[in-house]
């Protein structure tokens, strides 16, 4: 089995919404990816949001935590061939204009923080993500 580093982050924008972005037009995130060689998370969560959804304009808050899943399989199950430990981080914008880079992940939408969970593919970003929701 492939283990694998990510990072990734709850980017709060204007009117308080967060960023959740679609992935293989099969799955809802937040925007996270792999770690590359040399990088340390903080700097591959700035690289994933912008290339996941196109904000630039990011100001660090905090680090979130670190939770562990499979990764996720076109069919919407585990894919048990890959585990991924992934760093998440606190971010804010001013930005309102998302523009996915990555023809991977095509659409980015702001949501309302009630109406994030509800919407995450994988059950364990929803259980992450609900509880981190009174750091928000």
């Amino acid at each position: 089995m492939k283990k694998s580093i990510c990072a990734g982050g709850v980017v709060v924008g204007p009117h308080g919404k967060i960023v959740v972005v679609n992935q293989n037009n099969n799955s809802w995130s937040l925007p996270k990816g792999h770690v590359d060689r040399g990088e340390d998370p903080i700097t591959a969560a700035r690289r994933e949001i912008y290339e996941e959804s196109g904000v630039m304009d990011l100001t660090f808050v905090r680090e979130l935590g670190v939770y562990e899943r499979y990764r996720r399989s076109l069919s919407g199950g585990d894919d048990l061939s890959e585990h991924k430990t992934i760093h998440m981080f606190l971010f804010r914008t001013h930005q309102e204009k998302l523009q996915p880079m990555d023809p991977d992940n095509p659409v980015a939408l702001w949501v309302d923080k009630q109406s994030v969970s509800e919407l995450l593919s994988a059950t364990k970003d929803k259980e992450f993500f609900e509880q981190i929701i009174p750091l928000l």
